[in-house]
């Protein structure tokens, strides 16, 4: 079973590395100055930030209504659990 998990660590290793040899190649290849880049770069980092916090205050407030007691309500639909 070990060899299993071995693979999967290799295989998310290696997409990760080749993730991050790619990102940097486009980033020395661009024909964009520097200055630009490094501009669209800062603006995407702003929008990832916003959605994480957006995403951890809904989480935050989904767990904190679900410890207050509220039990799940069967809404009529199926499901498989």
């Amino acid at each position: 079973m070990s060899c299993n998990n071995d693979n999967a660590a290799a295989a998310i290793i290696a997409f990760v590395s080749g993730a991050v040899i790619g990102a940097t190649a486009a980033l020395l290849l661009t024909p964009t100055p520097g200055s630009e880049v490094r501009e669209k770069l800062g603006d995407l980092t702003e929008g990832a930030t916003e959605r994480v916090r957006r995403l951890a205050r809904e989480a935050k407030y989904r767990a904190a209504r679900k410890t207050k007691g509220d039990e799940l309500q069967y809404d009529g639909g199926d499901a498989w659990i």
